[in-house]
């Protein structure tokens, strides 16, 4: 069966007021993530990995670092015409930024007439997961759906704190699309699961263009692809899901076969760099065969001298552990840990110094941030939250630069 002509467009304008102080002057799509990569990453590999090579990333708020990662790091063949390609917000249509991710791409309608695929794929920017996009795709096309949209099956107990789709008795059509509903409706055949929104769409071409110019017409619209789009394209009688379950990416392992982490808030951010340090990792960086793709610094190996150690973690290029000791932990690159200090279930991103005889549990460190020697982090969480962002979990948060008291 040959391909359809796709073109991606990865929604990249979210603020992430949740990740604050991480957000506080970058996009969410723009925050590190796993020692090597920014979120973004993952979801442009996923569909570079799927053989979709021309991307459009709309994006809006705080967006440099967003662009300049983007323009330095995805540079695909000029002599093909692939591209990877930052779309900020233009105001096309009259002074006005973006409304919602629906008016996102209605106001970027221009990059569909211009490419004019078959197929549009618009996928979020802001969690972590592997996903073959082309099994997507090929369901879409069988079914003849205007629009498939990812579900992941979970725990009803839990579906509630998300967007849930109802499908019919088929296991297909999408009959609800229903937001944080209290009573989240069961999968048929599995009454204990509900299926959530991955976020991630195909649409034919012209349906997608159809459902746009419907919504932008719309003045009680909010001009949300999951709150609009959506919902009006299932009443249609025109929606379908695609269960993420079914999923199969090459070099997956039981283990971690159809991992999914929306990393929208600081204990789900660390609770998913958590995921990547045990023994058989929950989520896999190591899978060679759909790898993770980012641009890695010019800069020499991880350096452990004076009996500095590392158990259950990452460090990243660059980095001196002297002396120090480091479990369950991602240490980014260019971070020195000094003699005698401690760090457990910590998050620490590049540039950072820690040190001597510091302590700290389950604290994420933005970059440049200096521990002086003996501080103490993540150890006294009542007086943690007079000085810092500590999360409903627990885990203290400081930001890029911030200075430690």
């Amino acid at each position: 069966m040959s391909r359809p002509h796709v073109l991606g467009i990865v929604l990249a304008g979210g603020e992430g007021k949740r990740l604050l102080p991480l957000t506080a002057d970058r996009a969410k799509p723009a925050v590190p993530f796993g020692g090597a990569y920014r979120l973004i990453d993952f979801v442009l590999s996923n569909l570079v990995n799927g053989d979709i090579h021309r991307i459009c990333v709309l994006t809006q708020y705080k967006s440099h670092s967003l662009d300049r990662h983007i323009t330095t790091t995805w540079r695909m063949s000029h002599m093909t015409g692939d591209y990877v390609t930052p779309v900020p917000a233009q105001q096309r249509l009259g002074p006005r930024w973006y409304t919602g991710s629906a008016d996102a791409i209605y106001q970027s309608l221009n990059l569909v007439y211009d490419e004019r695929p078959e197929v549009v794929v618009v996928f979020g920017a802001d969690n972590v997961y592997r996903m073959d996009p082309r099994q997507m795709i090929d369901q879409h096309i069988a079914t003849g759906a205007g629009v498939t949209v990812a579900g992941i099956p979970m725990p009803r107990r839990d579906a509630h704190q998300f967007g849930v789709i109802e499908v019919a008795d088929d296991g297909l059509r999408i009959e609800q699309f229903l937001e944080k509903p209290a009573d989240p409706p069961g999968i048929p055949g599995n009454p204990e699961q509900s299926y959530i929104s991955m976020g991630n769409y195909v649409f034919s071409t012209d349906a997608l263009i159809e459902a746009l110019k419907q919504d932008a017409g719309d003045e009680g619209s909010v001009h949300d692809m999951g709150g609009n789009i959506i919902p009006m394209m299932t009443a249609a009688g025109d929606a379908y899901v695609y269960d993420f379950n079914a999923n199969v990416v090459p070099g997956s392992t039981e283990r971690d076969h159809a991992y999914w982490r929306d990393v929208g808030t600081l204990d789900a951010y660390h609770d998913a760099h958590m995921d990547l340090v045990s023994v058989h990792p929950v989520f896999n960086l190591y899978n060679r065969q759909w790898p993770i793709l980012s641009s890695p610094p010019a800069l020499p190996p991880a350096k452990f001298v004076e009996g500095g150690n590392a158990h259950d973690s990452m460090v990243g290029a660059g980095s001196i552990i002297a002396g120090a000791h480091v479990r369950q932990s991602v240490i980014s690159h260019n971070v020195v840990v000094r003699e005698g200090a401690y760090l457990e279930g910590c998050v620490i991103m590049d540039g950072v110094r820690i040190g001597r005889n510091a302590v700290l549990r389950r604290v994420i460190l933005d970059k440049n941030v200096e521990v002086p020697d003996g501080a103490q982090i993540g150890v006294d969480l009542e007086s943690d939250r007079s000085k810092y962002t500590v999360s409903p979990g627990g885990v203290v948060v400081l930001g890029k630069g911030q200075k430690v008291v």
